[in-house]
């Protein structure tokens, strides 16, 4: 059962809400190390933090980290995209190359550079951080590569299984933090959020549903489309 005390951390999107909540939570949980990730990495008051230089779109990228930091055994692909409009069709090329390389690319890409070091290492886990937007989809290709994740995820959780790699998929709604500043909805509090996912993998559990958006969205799958995307019987009229 994966457990964070002695654990060997690395949090992509390290400088963020949640990934910073992720490297503390870590900390505080036991881990001897924690390897924080980002373009640009910035400095933290304990040493037992190592900042670390990862771009997830750059190939050449993850594979300077995956050297650089071979010892880990819980990977967090908490990095992301998000686009400033929701309509897929108006997404420029730019924001559909950055959303799909960030969201879905750059963790599986990871995973898959980190899965021979997981395999068989006491505790290991990769934990990915999808999106309640994942099975809601108004939120153009941000949508579109967080479904995309979560398959990917479910593929990677039946493969990685039978080498002791515990697989951890997190669907959250809005959350406080920068990206979600324009948002007056309601959001979960990135420490409380971080708290949830560790201590579902703690657990050995492989989904979170951090939200009742998340757990509302979910359940809506079985639903007649016409149900989930009310805005298809207006069009029909």
């Amino acid at each position: 059962m994966p457990s964070l005390n002695g654990a060997v951390v690395l949090v992509t999107g390290a400088n963020g809400g949640i990934g910073g909540r992720f490297v503390a939570e870590a900390l505080a949980r036991g881990a001897a190390k924690v390897y924080a990730s980002a373009r640009r990495p910035r400095d933290w008051d304990d040493e037992r933090v190592v900042p670390l230089v990862l771009d997830v779109t750059d190939p050449a990228s993850i594979r300077a980290a995956v050297e650089a930091a071979p010892d880990v055994t819980v990977l967090v692909n908490n990095a992301g995209a998000s686009v400033p409009s929701s309509g897929i069709l108006t997404h420029t090329d730019e924001d559909i190359r950055r959303n799909v390389e960030t969201n879905f690319l750059g963790p599986l890409f990871l995973a898959r550079a980190y899965a021979p070091l997981l395999a068989g290492r006491p505790g290991a886990a990769i934990i990915d951080i999808h999106s309640a937007l994942a099975w809601y989809a108004v939120g153009g290709i941000y949508s579109a590569t967080k479904a995309a994740l979560w398959s990917a995820t479910n593929s990677l959780r039946l493969e990685l299984a039978p080498a002791g790699v515990h697989v951890v998929g997190v669907h959250v709604g809005y959350v406080d933090t920068a990206m979600a500043a324009h948002v007056s909805d309601p959001k979960t509090d990135p420490a409380d959020l971080v708290r949830t996912v560790l201590d579902a993998v703690e657990r050995d559990e492989y989904e979170v549903l951090a939200d009742a958006t998340s757990v509302q969205l979910k359940t809506g799958l079985s639903a007649p489309l016409e149900a989930v995307y009310p805005q298809l019987r207006a069009a029909a009229v």
